[in-house]
């Protein structure tokens, strides 16, 4: 009775952690079949999004330092659709007022909702970590994955190499995390595919909902290619290295504050 237990609080933390994000991909849902009048839907999503975060703020599902991080990555990632779009990589082909270089400024909540994911379900089931490689092979390691997405195009791709570096410098990383009393431990790389597996199957959703739509998928949908996965894998690292680096330094920031009181 007690794994049961424990299996359900787990759920209950990860489904409140899927808020954002389920808000995203039903908002998408919902807009495909149902037509918002006076309005584009490029524009619908992007106001209904900033409503919701608005409504995960005020009521405290979301923290004034998580919205700061949900900026950033939405600043990320809306750079990164920016380049991929003008690449040919992807296509935005619904008109709408609220279109930076083709790209629906609504896009960069996406890769915002994977912060989200990450903040909340670190905050809820009290997540640390073990063995952490630390900032300078971190912090290189995250910025050779984000310029590899860009630089691609011309150059080889080096992200098999920079997977492989992934397994090694993360080799001894440990998350631990809580539900209740019970401690528990998980590679940090097993993780990473854990969530990056589960954000493929969100994409596959999304373009079926018409969020955006891949070259191959321009006439009939179709599945989004498993190679995907290893992308998501890589921006999920992007993802938790950022939100460690900011937990350490607010970390340091309370403990230099109760020093000096």
């Amino acid at each position: 009775m007690k794994p049961i237990i424990q299996l359900l609080h787990f759920g209950y933390h990860q489904s409140m952690s899927c808020i954002f994000p389920v808000a995203i991909f039903g908002t998408l849902a919902l807009s495909n079949v149902i037509a918002v009048p006076f309005i584009h839907r490029y524009d619908a999503i992007l106001l209904i999004l900033l409503g919701v975060q608005y409504f995960m703020y005020r009521s405290g599902l979301e923290t004034r330092d998580e919205i700061k991080v949900i900026c950033i990555f939405h600043f990320i990632g809306l750079l990164l659709e920016l380049y991929k779009v003008w690449m040919g990589s992807w296509s935005y082909p619904e008109p709408g007022y609220t279109k930076l270089l083709g790209v629906p400024l609504y896009s960069g909540f996406m890769y915002a909702s994977v912060a989200s994911f990450m903040c909340q379900v670190w905050r809820r089931l009290r997540m640390d970590m073990t063995g952490w490689p630390g900032l300078r092979y971190s912090v290189l390691l995250g910025g050779a994955i984000y310029f590899n997405f860009f630089t691609h195009h011309f150059i080889p791709d080096f992200r098999w190499w920079l997977t492989a570096l992934v397994f090694i410098i993360f080799w001894k990383t440990r998350i631990i995390y809580r539900v209740r009393t019970i401690t528990y431990r998980m590679p940090l790389t097993l993780a990473f595919f854990i969530v990056g597996f589960f954000i493929w199957l969100a994409e596959n959703i999304a373009t079926f909902f018409d969020a955006w739509k891949y070259p191959d998928q321009h006439q009939t949908w179709q599945l989004v290619s498993f190679s995907k996965i290893s992308s998501w894998f890589l921006l999920v690292i992007i993802s938790v290295i950022i939100v460690a680096q900011l937990k350490n330094v607010k970390a340091s920031r309370t403990m230099n504050d109760s020093f000096t009181c």
